[in-house]
């Protein structure tokens, strides 16, 4: 008996063809500097690395708040090396704080997700396939990597250090109950649209900034992921966070604690 043998007319629909072939996802890596010179290179390295790696579609975004120290002009040089294309460098002429450094980035990035994380190789970018498997598996508004979960961790800090980020964390807990085990990190995936309203929400500076944001998250109810991270202290260079840094945290936790 004679098999049939059916033919598809070459002409989809678009409708066959948006669900065959969806639009693909770009990340855009907010890095923003302060006197990075010597980190700079590797960490670009390392992403350019991770992505090439794993085929992910990225454009990394150096945002430098006017470093004495030459890290523009090291920028400028790995915007030669890795193309305009991958390297964009949207510098400001002073220090401006965190969040408008976000802001400033996220004008010129053309990526649907935002990663945000530290530019001294304290957040390693193999971690980040991890947090787009994780974004995908559940459908995350956000991703953030714990040191306080699973097998994160910190390495690297002094006792000292170590006991003043545990204590603020758990202060955070039994004050905010936020349901994230790492509110002082900075190591995230947002999806673009959400980072853009959590930072309209937004009123804090400096270290608080990271936290509010999810608190923030929590009462517009977006969703948040979880990937274990280590975390390993900066290499080269000096920590900015200071006796100032920690009074304006407890201040600034005091005030989430009235208006939450």
């Amino acid at each position: 008996m004679a098999s049939l043998e059916v033919r598809r007319s070459p002409h989809r629909s678009r409708r066959e063809l948006e669900v065959r072939s969806p639009r693909r996802d770009k990340y855009s890596v907010l890095l923003p500097t302060y006197n990075e010179r010597e980190n700079l290179p590797l960490i670009v390295w390392l992403l350019v690395k991770s992505f090439s790696e794993s085929g992910i579609n990225y454009e990394i975004i150096i945002i430098d708040d006017g470093s004495p120290d030459g890290t523009r002009d090291v920028a400028e040089q790995l915007q030669k090396i890795y193309g305009s294309d991958r390297i964009l460098l949207k510098p400001r002429e002073k220090k401006l704080g965190l969040g408008t450094a976000y802001i400033h980035g996220m004008k010129h990035a053309t990526g649907n997700y935002i990663i945000i994380m530290d530019a001294d190789l304290s957040h390693h970018p193999k971690f980040i396939p991890e947090f787009i498997r994780k974004q995908k598996e559940g459908n995350f508004d956000i991703v953030s990597g714990t040191r306080y979960k699973g097998n994160g961790g910190v390495y690297g800090w002094d006792l000292k250090r170590k006991i003043i980020s545990r204590g603020a964390n758990f202060l955070t807990q039994i004050l905010l109950r936020p349901g994230a085990s790492d509110l002082t990190g900075s190591f995230r995936l947002y999806r673009k649209e959400v980072l853009e309203k959590l930072i309209e929400k937004c009123v804090s500076k400096g270290y608080v900034f990271q936290m509010e944001m999810i608190v923030r998250a929590r009462q517009l109810n977006y969703t948040i992921g979880e990937v274990p991270i280590s975390f390993v202290d900066r290499v080269y260079g000096e920590s900015k966070l200071g006796g100032n840094e920690i009074v304006s945290f407890l201040k600034g936790l005091l005030t989430l604690f009235a208006t939450t």
